[in-house]
């Protein structure tokens, strides 16, 4: 194994001028790190947004496993002496040292966009890897990440087995949906994450800041609006002052950014990366995939990443954590509707009563970034979004179809 490489400084953030900033709990890059506060093991780390999540609040990352080959450039490009094996399903186990394993397990068979065939389907096949090294070496605490219709498929079936392995194996848990937007990042992203640990009180670490009265400009066409122009009959994703959830791909496998609808009337689309930063990295991160082969990966590798302030906020609480107040909680009965946050200490599951929106963070805008400078949206991509629009049943705000058909 290399020799731990320890950071002589934590790496900077955009600042919210860019788009949104998160918070003055963000340590400056000035802050010199003389020791690494734990040991990460990185499954499923496609470009390393948990690994570098973490490493901005202190932590070290000694092993990435993934095995998308084009991923690989950008961690070594990145994290330039982890361990970086191909396939989690090859991993013998975990490294002796591991104190934290982060887990965004593939989601294809779960998502709204995907097969829909739950850890049924051979994608998430993978997600058994993780259990059996946790089985090989209990690793003090477990964080995964997954997308928001886990809560739903099948009933929650497909939350509640990733949590019954995690209880079978001694871990308490608590789970929520945390939405990137509450992080300062323009983007309306949902996502579900899980902290389990074998001693500490993961309730503390996901549950205990909580901004309940939290709210999102609504749909003005005075603002920016994010939409899929790649959808239009059954789906749309308009978001005001943000794009929906970024995507892998199309569902033909072609690059898919959203559209915006500018206030004065264009219809353009981001620059990839304007969409890094819509996940928090840094620009350019993924410039190791510059090239013209290379151009589909770069925005499928993004599309498909964990955002790095939501992972810098659980490992600043791996490190601090909170005090959760559990007076209100309920019961969760079994049968009933997955909620969007629970947790479990070894009793009965129970719903927790917090929010999607952690932190009163200033929100990420797209209104704040140079978007006169993104290009159009193709005539055809818009001619063909604007047709099944008026073929579906879907509303749309008063004057959105008009503004986009004058572009034409």
């Amino acid at each position: 194994m290399p020799a731990l490489h320890w950071l002589d400084e934590v790496p900077e953030r955009p600042l919210a001028g860019n788009g949104g900033g998160c918070g003055d709990w963000l340590w400056s890059s000035a802050v010199r790190m003389e020791v690494s506060l734990m040991v990460v093991a990185g499954l499923y780390a496609g470009i390393g947004g948990f690994e570098l999540g973490f490493q901005r609040s202190g932590h070290r990352t000694l092993l990435m496993s993934e095995i998308d080959a084009d991923a690989h450039k950008v961690i070594r490009h990145r994290f330039g002496d982890v361990i970086l094996d191909t396939d989690v399903l090859k991993l013998a186990e975990l490294p002796e040292e591991t104190e934290v394993v982060t887990a965004g397990f593939p989601c294809q068979d779960l998502s709204m966009a995907g097969s829909k065939q739950g850890f049924e389907g051979e994608k998430s096949q993978a997600v058994n890897a993780l259990f059996r090294l946790l089985e090989a070496r209990r690793v003090p605490w477990v964080v995964v990440e997954n997308v928001y219709f886990m809560l739903h498929l099948a009933g929650g079936a497909a939350i509640a087995y990733v949590l019954s392995r995690l209880e079978g194996l001694g871990y308490r848990w608590a789970s929520r949906v945390l939405d990137s937007r509450a992080f300062g990042l323009p983007q309306r992203r949902r996502r579900v994450y899980i902290v389990a640990t074998l001693d500490g009180d993961p309730r503390d670490v996901l549950l205990a800041d909580d901004t309940a009265d939290r709210t999102w400009p609504a749909l003005d066409l005075r603002r920016p609006i994010g939409f899929y122009w790649t959808e239009g009959r059954s789906g749309h994703g308009l978001t005001s002052d943000a794009v929906p959830p970024l995507k892998a791909g199309s569902g033909v496998g072609i690059p898919s950014p959203p559209a915006v609808l500018l206030p004065h009337g264009r219809v353009v689309t981001p620059s990839i990366e304007a969409v890094e930063h819509f996940q928090g990295f840094p620009p350019r991160w993924t410039s190791a995939l510059r090239t013209v082969r290379h151009g589909r990966s770069r925005w499928r590798l993004v599309g498909n990443a964990v955002s790095v302030p939501v992972a810098e906020w659980i490992g600043r609480r791996l490190l601090t954590p909170g005090s959760y107040d559990a007076s209100n909680d309920r019961v969760l009965l079994d049968g009933a509707r997955w909620p969007r946050a629970a947790w479990y200490m070894g009793g009965p599951r129970m719903i927790a009563t917090v929010s999607e929106c952690p932190l009163r963070t200033r929100p990420g805008r797209l209104s704040a970034f140079a978007t006169e400078r993104w290009p159009d949206l193709s005539k055809r991509a818009l001619t063909g979004f604007v047709r099944r629009a008026y073929e579906g049943n879907l509303r749309y705000p008063a004057g959105f179809l008009t503004a986009l058909e004058a572009n034409l």
